[in-house]
């Protein structure tokens, strides 16, 4: 079902009233058998699958298995896997503050330490359009972007000072020009790549969130939502039942998949 978005000059608002539509827009294509503990979807279909023992394997997607990182104990189990560009591959772990770069063949480019460069807690990161890395730094409350090797090229002025309440994003995405904080709490804040803020989307409480090309995509326990940032329309599914028992979900323009126990489900959409 679509349904037009009032706006306002900074304010987009989200309104969500009436009943979803039955959902008859998913169809079963594939499931990969595989340990995964979690996992990310790149925008051509690549799927990188993170083991319980924090292999990181790369599928197709025809799912067939491309490159594998083992290198899995100095870090321990990784708190975010970005592969929104498909050549360069960020792993996160937060309680290290440090970010592995991967090559396409998941091979190691660069480690960089944050601790070293004086962020010391960094809830979120993201990959910059350019090759740089935008990092949200918890201590200072600011969004920082830094190159490969550490240095930091910008920083925006403390959060504390600019919102009340300040945003505590969860997820960054860098799209088309605009970089997209994630606060569930709150709302998507959306900044410029001068690190300038433009205006707040409010989407709150969605889980499985992923910005990709000109959609935002997310859920709750009863729907499945994707919404046009050109348009301000939202697509709104009622969650179908062979996908509400996944633990977490992942999209790209036609497919959403499904993580479970036994591995990931994936479903073609329109």
């Amino acid at each position: 079902m679509k349904r037009i978005i009032n706006i306002s000059v900074f304010i987009i608002l989200l309104a969500f009233y009436g009943n979803a539509q039955e959902d008859t827009a998913f169809r079963l294509i594939k499931k990969i058998k595989a340990d995964v503990a979690t996992f990310a979807v790149d925008n051509l279909d690549n799927i990188y699958l993170l083991s319980s023992t924090n292999q990181l394997k790369k599928i197709n997607a025809n799912g067939d298995s491309v490159a594998i990182y083992n290198d899995v104990k100095k870090f321990g189990q990784a708190t975010l896997i970005d592969v929104s560009n498909p050549l360069r591959v960020l792993l996160y772990y937060k309680d290290f503050a440090t970010i592995v770069i991967l090559d396409r063949f998941l091979n190691v480019r660069n480690t960089i330490d944050l601790r070293r460069y004086n962020i010391l807690q960094a809830r979120a990161i993201g990959q910059s359009y350019d090759n740089k890395i935008w990092v949200y730094d918890e201590v200072e409350n600011k969004l920082k972007k830094i190159d490969e090797d550490g240095r930091l090229l910008l920083e925006t002025p403390d959060f504390r000072q600019l919102f009340d309440p300040a945003p505590f994003p969860q997820r960054i995405f860098d799209q088309d020009q605009y970089i997209y904080l994630y606060d569930s709490a709150q709302a998507v804040f959306v900044f410029d790549y001068y690190g300038t803020f433009k205006n707040k989307i409010l989407i709150s409480r969605w889980q499985n969130f992923k910005v990709a090309g000109q959609y935002i995509f997310g859920s709750d326990v009863n729907n499945l939502y994707r919404y046009d940032i050109k348009t301000f329309f939202v697509d709104e599914w009622r969650m179908p039942p062979e996908i509400a028992t996944a633990k977490s979900f992942s999209f790209t323009a036609s497919r959403l998949y499904a993580l479970r126990k036994e591995g990931i489900d994936i479903f073609s959409f329109r």
